[in-house]
């Protein structure tokens, strides 16, 4: 895993039950990719992942983009989240890749892909979140 902002902080529950990974990180462009794991566990019953858990890594991916480009200074709860569903998401390791659009004083607009481990894209999301004080917000 590259240095990060992320080194040494308490992971989230929620990341771990993705199986969250930093894989790579450029704050300066607001860019990441995270590897996730999508067990048996978050299987629907046609075998595919569940939609749900797909939002949720998007979800995932998106959100430390922001923390990464404000340096830790900035954490941005979902606002609104629109996913697509692009193709059926089968069992194993998925690719977030996530992007800061727009970073303002208030709102950040986010998009985030996520991949399988073939490489083909199973879901894209777009994002509005809102920007608040870390410090204040963010349990030690």
């Amino acid at each position: 895993m590259p240095e990060s902002i992320f080194d040494g902080l308490r992971m989230p529950p929620v990341a771990k039950t993705l199986g969250w990974t930093l894989r790579a990180i450029d704050p300066e462009a607001g860019t990441i990719e995270v590897g996730f794991e999508g067990g048996e566990q978050f299987l629907n019953p046609a075998g595919t992942v569940q939609g749900g858990f797909l939002a949720a890594m998007l979800d995932d991916t998106m959100g430390p983009a922001v923390f990464a480009m404000g340096r830790g200074a900035i954490y941005a709860p979902t606002i609104e989240l629109n996913v697509s569903f692009i193709k059926p998401a089968r069992p194993g390791r998925f690719v977030g890749k996530g992007r800061v659009v727009s970073l303002g004083k208030t709102i950040a607009f986010l998009e985030g892909e996520l991949f399988d481990e073939a490489g083909d894209l199973v879901a894209r999301a777009t994002a509005t979140a809102r920007v608040l004080d870390a410090a204040s917000t963010l349990r030690p």
